[in-house]
């Protein structure tokens, strides 16, 4: 009996000791962390200094380089000096479906079509293969507002198969792209007009900032032909011409200083309205590619949509 209390005591002792044991490291950990906060590189301020001298100064998303294609044409150069000038009476300014080869395209709806043909202008404005972009350092950013109407519309009249469904989602185009061009990255898709493509390269920029990207693709596709009568029904959404367009712009960088927020309408705004007419979501980056044409080192790009405006500074 005296054996077993002494077993008991022991093992009782045993227990205390190692409790004291786990309250000795507890407090070491509480004291370890008190005084790992009191070192100034814990002050997340003196962090983010910290980061932006390393990166050697004020840290920016910068553009390498911007695909353009619209109703208009390739490029900057073919935009009018007046849109609606030019547009007539066209409530729609189409845009040519490029012809893509390969048997993995035979199914793919035209705005994805060109969202692959944006991207592949973009990688060729910026001096990029193809290689430079594949895998998981690069990250895709997808916005519209109305890519995705066309196949919708179609899939309810009856013009499409279930094997055309999938197409009926707005993840279609970014899709087809990732596949096609091998990226693995961060993905990201936004829907809505201007504003949104503007939270599209900030979102970009955040991904690069967070160091989860080498290099991101915000890309936007807006296509209206097929959907002309519900356009023309629901004109007070959008003002004339509606001209379709695909952009890609390309960025890299490391920096959060982008100004990105609430804002009134930038005078590349008014610009891009003026040359291109309505491309809702790519309007913002037209301004972009507008902006490196007249060799313009930053840009303040701003969209609105819905009531809702905002903007976003790059270096160009």
């Amino acid at each position: 009996m005296p054996a077993r209390l002494a077993r008991r005591r022991g093992a009782g002792h045993g227990g205390l000791r190692g409790a004291g044991s786990r309250v000795r490291a507890r407090r070491a950990r509480r004291h370890a962390r008190r005084a790992a906060a009191r070192e100034p590189e814990h002050l997340p301020r003196l962090r983010r200094l910290q980061r932006r001298a390393r990166a050697g100064g004020r840290a920016v998303t910068r553009v390498l380089g911007v695909g353009l294609l619209t109703g208009w044409g390739a490029g900057v150069a073919a935009l009018p000096e007046d849109a609606r000038r030019a547009a007539g009476d066209r409530r729609v300014v189409p845009l040519v479906t490029p012809p893509l080869a390969g048997e993995r395209f035979r199914r793919a709806t035209r705005e994805c079509l060109l969202g692959v043909a944006a991207v592949e202008a973009a990688l060729r404005e910026s001096g990029l293969s193809r290689a430079a972009v594949a895998g998981p350092r690069t990250a895709l950013v997808y916005v519209t507002a109305a890519a995705y109407a066309a196949s919708n519309k179609g899939f309810i009249e009856g013009a499409g198969t279930t094997l055309h469904f999938p197409y009926t989602a707005p993840s279609a185009v970014p899709a087809e792209v990732a596949i096609e061009y091998g990226l693995t990255g961060g993905y990201v898709i936004l829907v809505g007009g201007a504003a949104a493509a503007v939270d599209a390269l900030w979102q970009a920029g955040t991904l690069l900032a967070a160091g989860r990207a080498d290099t991101a693709l915000v890309l936007a596709v807006e296509t209206f032909d097929e959907c002309a009568d519900l356009w023309a029904r629901g004109r007070w959404a959008a003002p004339r011409p509606l001209v379709e367009a695909a952009a890609c712009a390309v960025l890299v960088g490391s920096g959060d200083d982008s100004g990105y927020g609430p804002g009134a309408a930038s005078t590349l705004e008014a610009l891009v309205a003026r040359r291109a007419g309505e491309t809702l979501a790519c309007a913002p980056l037209v301004g972009l590619a507008l902006a490196r044409a007249a060799g313009a080192p930053h840009a303040r790009v701003t969209g609105r949509w819905r009531g809702r405006r905002a903007q976003i500074a790059v270096a160009t």
